[in-house]
């Protein structure tokens, strides 16, 4: 009987999980299309993109190492500070599938992970539009 993948090991790991967090940030960072949500993001982005890494290994169905060291996500109570509409969410979502699209995920596992980055990304907003 064969053992099903997780998205975590399919994409190729923390390896990997490293790569297109840190692609997105840098694109945040430098790209015009972003710079709505760069500005909702500290100078620093160390700890940013640290966070993401570790939330990520566990969503992904990877290693739970984001609540041993932050507690439960809460991911919508963590967010309510800033406003999150239509435009916060579709410039979160193009930059994360630009990312993914630079660090070669794609195929079938990069459609199942833009629905499931779509979901929650959806999800976090709280404002109307």
């Amino acid at each position: 009987m064969s053992e099903r993948k997780s998205p975590y090991e399919i994409i190729g790991g923390a390896i990997k999980v490293d790569e297109l967090v840190d692609r997105f940030y840098d694109l945040m960072a430098l790209e015009e299309p972003f710079v709505d949500l760069r500005a909702m993001h500290p100078q620093d982005l160390s700890s940013s993109r640290e966070k993401l890494k570790l939330f990520l290994s566990g969503w992904l169905g990877g290693p739970d190492v984001y609540s041993p060291r932050h507690g439960h996500p809460m991911l919508r109570a963590r967010h309510l500070p800033f406003k999150i509409g239509l435009q916060e969410r579709n410039q979160w979502l193009a930059c994360m599938y630009r990312a993914m699209e630079d660090c070669g995920i794609d195929g079938q596992i990069g459609s199942q992970l833009e629905e499931s980055f779509f979901n929650t990304a959806d999800w976090m907003r709280n404002q109307p539009n």
